[in-house]
């Protein structure tokens, strides 16, 4: 590899990826895609503390039935990293600094011709280079302690599983309901803020996380918060607060001579900002009443809570790892659930649970599977003003209800760094069940969506 460009271009031949497949960060790096002199070089730097990395990200997805029109698209998405290691470059124990970029181009299937909440590929953007983490970390106490400052995203250990990451649509990394109520869809890809956050493990059993980051990522105004976020360079610090915290509790249980591991990690949030009401004026008149202003009431503050639940339900007796681990042979199942007010959330309601199977397929060590399912109920004053619309229109158009939707995959792992994914997903009542845009009448939903993919993930 001796270019960026030239990167993309192997990358290419290799296929198309996402970064949902984060199976392939325990497998070796794609050497191959290099000439020998430039991985000794690469390792050499590495053992020094200096590790810099490349993933190429793409994805090919067609939707065949639904949506508000049927086609097919790629996109993709070039990760370069760096990754200090301050103690062995300059002596300072504990110490990390973390930064990397996204080169994005393409256009989406969800915002093109979906128009789904639930995101198909979790790489979806708007085309831009721009900063993504840049980041400070500390250690203490061998590693017990950690305090990471800069800006960050909070997809990864906040509201996450390991099971989960073998999925493509991005509500299994940044769930819908908090990409569609926090401000700027909160801090997760392609997204970061500036924030703080503390890790302490309390015992082998007991973790807690807590941060606190900047309440948005954009400027105040309209349109894509994407474009209002100035490349990533923003570093926004005096907006509104959004705090988070979570407690994970990792046990094991004995069934039948195995170990099963397992973990449960309840938490919350709440945000300090105002937010609109979903259904009612300052005046207390609906929005779709003629007579008022239309202009939604400001409520003060949000919150939310949640839980993650994560279980290991078969490991072979060969494997002797302790602790959860997804990538593990064996069969792993997660489930999540969320809670925010309806009076100033679209979505007050999230489930999403599923199952992945690793390392059991004959002949495919490495090769993951799964299945799972997501569900997001539009809130109860959504669906009021849904309603409302229909009393002063005096026409039956749609009521909101909710947007779920299933997905399988099959994660093959060619070559060491190199992963081939097909997936199906199929989404029912894109958005809840908004009118569909191709219906001069309003009187039609948008159709549910059958979308097949094929992913790949090409690392350096």
């Amino acid at each position: 590899m001796s270019s960026p460009k030239a990167f993309i271009l192997a990358a290419c031949l290799a296929g198309t990826a996402t970064a949902a497949q984060a199976g392939a960060k325990d497998e070796s790096a794609a050497e191959w895609l290099a000439p020998k002199w430039l991985n000794e070089w690469h390792d050499g730097l590495a053992d020094k503390g200096l590790n810099f990395g490349a993933t190429y990200i793409g994805d090919n997805i067609t939707n065949v039935t639904g949506g508000t029109s049927r086609g097919a698209i790629h996109f993709g998405r070039l990760d370069l990293s760096v990754d200090a290691d301050l103690e062995k470059l300059a002596g300072w124990s504990g110490g990390r600094i973390y930064a990397n970029t996204f080169g994005i181009y393409g256009r989406g299937l969800s915002r093109n011709y979906v128009h789904n909440l639930a995101t198909i590929s979790e790489i979806e953007a708007l085309p831009d280079v721009r900063l993504y983490n840049a980041w400070f970390e500390q250690s203490f106490f061998n590693n017990r302690l950690s305090i990471r400052a800069g800006q960050q995203a909070a997809d990864v250990e906040f509201f996450d599983s390991q099971t989960d990451d073998l999925f493509v649509n991005g509500t299994f990394g940044w769930p819908a309901i908090k990409a569609s109520n926090l401000p700027a869809g909160g801090p997760a890809p392609p997204i970061a803020v500036p924030g703080l956050r503390i890790k302490a493990q309390l015992s082998d059993q007991i973790t807690l996380f807590g941060a606190v980051f900047n309440g948005s990522a954009a400027a105040p105004g309209d349109g894509d918060p994407q474009l209002r976020d100035n490349h990533g360079l923003a570093y926004r610090i005096n907006d509104p607060r959004w705090v988070i915290g979570q407690v994970r509790f990792d046990y094991s249980l004995n069934a039948g001579g195995s170990t099963l591991p397992g973990n449960f990690t309840p938490g919350g949030w709440k945000h300090y900002g105002e937010f609109d009401d979903q259904r009612f004026t300052v005046q207390g008149l609906s929005i779709a009443d003629p007579n008022g202003s239309g202009i939604a009431a400001k409520l003060r503050g949000n919150w939310g809570i949640f839980a993650v639940f994560e279980q290991t339900l078969y490991r072979p007796a060969s494997v002797k790892q302790d602790g959860f681990s997804a990538s593990a042979p064996g069969v792993t199942a997660f489930a999540r659930i969320a809670y925010s007010p309806p009076d100033r959330n679209l979505i007050d309601l999230y489930l999403d649970g599923g199952i992945g199977v690793s390392g059991l397929v004959p002949g495919r060590p490495v090769d993951r599977f799964g299945v799972a399912a997501a569900f997001m109920r539009i809130s109860g004053a959504a669906r009021s003003l849904d309603r409302d619309v229909q009393y002063f229109e005096g026409m039956p158009t749609p009521v909101r209800s909710n947007e779920t939707l299933i997905e399988m995959i099959y994660e093959a792992h060619i070559k060491p760094g190199w992963l081939l994914a097909p997936y199906f997903q199929y989404v029912f009542r894109p958005s809840g069940g908004i009118p569909n845009p191709n219906d001069p009448s309003g009187l039609t939903r948008i159709g549910d969506a059958a979308v097949f993919g094929i992913t790949t993930t090409v690392r350096y």
